[in-house]
């Protein structure tokens, strides 16, 4: 590959002009929330239409549903949950639904009580569900969570009782391209000043020096709360001097021309598409990604943790992942279903899907033989111990903060507030 001769600048902390920001009305809460918000207080028990008779004894089926609607993931589930249900003399009816309209599937359940014996929830969503009363705690059916990294065990629990339990996680890290910082020179950058000054030099003709997903919705949110969470900023105080700073880095990048202002257009997906086409140096993505990123010819490339503010400053990143929750039926029922979900949390299973999907086990001695397996996903591992739920400082606020703070990203991207601005505006959609 040709040596791209760089110049050298630095990225300095801007502090952003103050202007006055436009009225914003709040945006509508989806049919999902609403639902939600409307069940009535009846619905806190007896959310289950399975028989009330006694099943002790006996070789029953339990119910599941999750949204692993694809193949080979919804035959791969299937096999799992088979296998550990035999363990407790039961056999497995395994419903999937398209993720889209796993959270409508629920909340119709809960109103009609006939949710599954076994429900998997994704782990933002969870609070909702937990506040219905629906599901069972985990810690009332014994369910051994020694082995795990506490920041997992933080993602299943709402109002300090443990609901779910992610067999995987996964999480955020900073991807690069080894050749390119290698030519120019270029140090992998650990702080957001060395961020910026790679971004700097590495930015060369059509080729952005960095490259993250600034889209509407979740994908764009979530990839911009590592520099919100790492600077001490909060979810619910988005017009905080810390996370007024870190927007201000964050979308200051492509004001600069560093990041290409079409971020707002990219899913994690397309920046992929990006960095493997050799448009951008690095980019913030998953591991999800890493089978395209090993099948591009030529790539050399490498991961680290999301650069923090200043050295020494911890990472913390959203946690992703699907829980397993165990919904309110009878006792026998509900703690089979419990043993079905310490099963497959068990190592073993935590260490095949880690290798199969490019996740990493939830219990920490099986993460680091991950890592003696597959060394590429150290950097996420080590991500993974300081991470934090999604919803940890948002609660059931996290919807209406997801549309506020995915709107500000994108009006303080393209200029059209500065991040003061944008962030009031999200506060003031937010509320207290």
């Amino acid at each position: 590959m040709t040596t791209h001769t760089a110049p050298t600048r630095t990225a300095p902390r801007r502090t952003a002009p103050t202007r006055t920001a436009p009225r914003r009305t709040a945006p509508r809460r989806t049919a999902v929330l609403a639902l939600a918000a409307a069940l009535p207080m009846i619905l806190l028990a007896g959310c289950s239409s399975a028989a009330e008779e006694s099943t002790e004894g006996k070789t029953i089926e339990l119910s599941v549903l999750d949204y692993y609607t694809d193949e080979p993931s919804h035959s791969n589930m299937e096999k799992r949950l088979t296998a550990c249900a035999a363990d407790v003399d039961a056999t497995i009816d395994h419903q999937s639904v398209p993720s889209p309209q796993l959270n409508a599937k629920i909340l119709q359940q809960i109103s009609t009580k006939t949710l599954p014996d076994i429900l998997m929830v994704n782990n933002p969503d969870l609070p909702q569900f937990a506040e219905t009363g629906a599901l069972r705690p985990l810690t009332e059916l014994d369910v051994d969570t020694s082995a795990f990294y506490p920041s997992v065990l933080e993602v299943g629990k709402y109002k300090d009782e443990l609901y779910g339990l992610a067999p995987n996680v996964n999480s955020l890290a900073l991807f690069y391209n080894k050749t390119m910082l290698d030519e120019a020179g270029v140090a992998v950058p650990t702080t957001w000043d060395e961020l910026g000054a790679a971004a700097a030099t590495l930015t060369q003709g059509d080729r952005y020096g960095f490259a993250y997903s600034a889209a509407s919705g979740t994908e764009g949110t979530w990839t911009f709360i590592p520099f919100l969470w790492s600077n001490g900023g909060s979810q619910l105080e988005l017009d905080a001097p810390e996370a007024i700073e870190a927007l201000d880095f964050y979308t200051g990048l492509a004001r600069d021309g560093y990041v290409s202002k079409s971020v707002v257009n990219w899913s994690q997906a397309d920046a992929k598409d990006q960095f493997t086409s050799g448009l951008a140096a690095m980019m913030i993505n998953g591991p999800w990604q890493i089978p395209s990123l090993e099948e591009t010819e030529g790539l050399e490339w490498g991961s680290t943790t999301i650069p923090v503010p200043a050295a020494g400053d911890t990472p913390i990143a959203p946690l992703g992942g699907e829980l397993w929750t165990v919904p309110v039926t009878t006792p026998d029922r509900e703690a089979r279903a419990a043993s079905v979900i310490e099963c497959l949390n068990g190592p073993e299973n935590q260490l095949e899907t880690a290798l199969t999907n490019n996740t990493v086990p939830s219990n920490e001695s099986v993460a680091q033989e991950l890592i003696a397996q597959a060394p590429l996903m150290e950097s996420i591992v080590e991500t993974v111990s300081t991470a934090n739920s999604l919803t940890s400082d948002s609660g059931l606020k996290w919807n209406d903060v997801n549309a506020a703070l995915s709107a500000a990203i994108q009006a303080a991207v393209t200029g059209q507030q500065t991040p003061e601005e944008a962030l009031k505006t999200a506060q003031s959609t937010v509320g207290e």
